[in-house]
């Protein structure tokens, strides 16, 4: 991914991997933008909340083929290649987890946001090896701010260093969740604690985009965030953003963040105890 001794200059070169993501989510995200309000199709996944359009479909091919052109070998798990549902996720997972070289890839998190031209969508690109994540790009068009981390060199916006904010008490924090869109067992255990939480902390939002959620807890904007019942290509990326960030990603259990969880809790670190707490109580 880059090399540097000290001297020569860290520089991006054109097949590094990170250079890559950054030009797949850059390109995609300009062109689902340019879409907004303008698609043709809208079908139902597996809820009438669980929504696609031919946007989404559109961004996955653009984001395999540039990435495919430059690493053909590598193993590519995005959203729109696998059928809807916990269980087709978790088999597709299964499947190439331990690839040598996977990209995580989901061309629009926040799909009915970009539907209702609501402005908080983005696309996610990870790239995992031997099943750990060790690049991850979050990409909001709308607002032009990409988030970028390699593992153990730090992650950034617009050149800067994000870091975690530093509240030491949930009294103190902006808190976010999300809503998931099977409305079963998950949505009620989130209502639970969007009940509990909602009276802890100084407030809540949810703005419909867990990688972009990671992405706030990463730049400080928000000290936590939780939900159940996501999948690998909304976390992946968002995942190693935080972390690289100073923060803490962990399941709702408090086990360390892998590809195969789906309950999720992250935080700027200090209060991740206390949430978890909280929610557990919930």
């Amino acid at each position: 991914m880059g090399t540097s001794d000290g001297k020569t200059p860290y520089v991006v070169g054109s097949k590094n991997h990170t250079a890559v993501a950054i030009s797949a989510a850059s390109k995609s995200g300009e062109w689902i933008k340019s879409r907004m309000g303008q698609f043709q199709e809208l079908n139902l996944k597996s809820s009438p909340t669980d929504l696609v359009t031919e946007v989404d479909k559109g961004s996955e091919t653009m984001i395999r083929n540039l990435i495919q052109t430059h690493f053909p070998q590598h193993d590519f798990l995005g959203e729109e290649g696998v059928e809807p549902g916990a269980e087709a996720s978790a088999k597709a997972l299964g499947e190439c987890k331990d690839s040598e070289f996977l990209w995580i890839v989901d061309p629009i998190d926040g799909t009915t946001n970009f539907i209702h031209g609501f402005p908080f969508y983005c696309v996610s690109i990870a790239l995992a090896v031997r099943g750990e994540v060790q690049l991850g790009v979050v990409y909001n068009p709308f607002h032009d701010e990409m988030f970028v981390a390699e593992r153990g060199k730090g992650a950034y916006l617009r050149g800067k260093r994000t870091a975690v904010s530093e509240e030491l008490r949930l009294s103190d924090s902006l808190i976010a969740t999300g809503f998931p869109a099977d409305r079963g067992k998950n949505l009620t255990a989130n209502m639970r604690g969007l009940n509990r939480i909602v009276n802890k902390a100084r407030n809540v939002r949810t703005a419909g985009s867990a990688a972009l959620h990671l992405a706030y807890v990463a730049a400080g904007r928000l000290s936590g965030f939780w939900e159940y019942g996501l999948n690998a290509w909304d976390l992946a990326a968002g995942s190693l953003i935080v972390q690289e960030s100073g923060g803490r990603i962990t399941d709702l259990n408090g086990n360390p963040y892998t590809l195969e969880v789906r309950d999720v809790l992250a935080s700027n670190g200090r209060i991740h105890d206390e949430l978890l707490t909280e929610l557990e109580q919930a």
